[in-house]
């Protein structure tokens, strides 16, 4: 006899959560009432997870029992006492949004099962936006979470899982560049700085045109060697006139001589 919940035959899925009772018992497995056209079967190999010898030392006649359909045949329904798994291998693709608890943690990464064969692994890195350094800092075990299935790997039986997909991304503004303009009093400042120099400028140049024009013609200037030569000529005389008072009186024209001797060999400003 059958839960009123319980719904025809033929609306049946293959997962659907059903409650019946054994009716009979047989070596191979036992039949079950679950309120429709059909027989509910279970397979020995299905009345629980662990191997069974005997039918009888799980379930005997009478006994309510839970059940969910595996397979729908013409004259029969598949069923098993065995949960089965929320997520079958073909039914897990990229891109699926999954609810699971997390069961293991791991300096890289959570397991989470979400009702496949196995856990699947949110990496650090798939924790959460922004640097992780280990996982327990986002999650720790016995969350329920919830994440997106990035890839699967059926051969070596790997489902790599995301919570940082589910996040908003964070847009950081863009700094503002402060753009510097000078100060109106700066550029007046340097307005009447550049009109002071150039005002003495002019100056400077109107006095020194006045200068130029109200000085005769400039007499030539001697260079160093010319003044040497005139300053050993005024020592010669003055020699000359101390040897004249303290000695014979000299010629008149060895006087001459020696005037014409140095004068000859004083250099020109040329």
């Amino acid at each position: 006899m059958a839960t009123p919940d319980i719904a025809p035959a033929v609306a049946l899925e293959p997962k659907s959560k059903l409650s019946g009772k054994i009716v009979k018992t047989t070596l191979a497995g036992a039949l079950v009432d679950i309120g429709g056209n059909l027989p509910g079967v279970i397979h020995i190999s299905q009345l629980q997870s662990e191997p069974v010898n005997k039918v009888e030392d799980v379930v005997k006649e009478g006994q309510t029992v839970d059940v969910w359909v595996r397979r729908i045949k013409k004259d029969r329904v598949e069923l098993t006492m065995v949960e089965p798994l929320a997520f079958e291998w073909k039914e897990i693709q990229p891109d699926l949004v999954v609810k699971g608890k997390v069961v293991r943690l791991e300096t890289y990464g959570a397991f989470v099962d979400f009702g496949a064969e196995r856990p699947g692994l949110i990496h650090v890195s798939e924790l959460a936006r922004g640097f992780v350094k280990t996982a327990s800092e986002v999650v720790k075990e016995g969350d329920e979470i919830e994440a997106k299935v990035l890839d699967v790997d059926r051969r070596k039986r790997q489902i790599r899982l995301s919570m940082k997909a589910l996040q908003p991304e964070i847009i950081e503004e863009p700094k503002s560049v402060e753009r510097f303009e000078p100060r109106p009093d700066r550029e007046d400042r340097k307005g009447r700085s550049d009109s002071k120099r150039k005002g003495k400028g002019k100056k400077r140049d109107e006095s020194s045109s006045y200068e130029m024009e109200n000085e005769g013609p400039s007499e030539p200037q001697l260079t160093a060697m010319q003044i040497a030569w005139q300053e050993a000529l005024e020592r010669a005389k003055k020699e000359k006139s101390h040897r004249m008072k303290t000695s014979k009186p000299v010629s008149h024209e060895q006087e001459e001589l020696l005037e014409r001797t140095l004068e000859k060999r004083l250099p020109t400003g040329g």
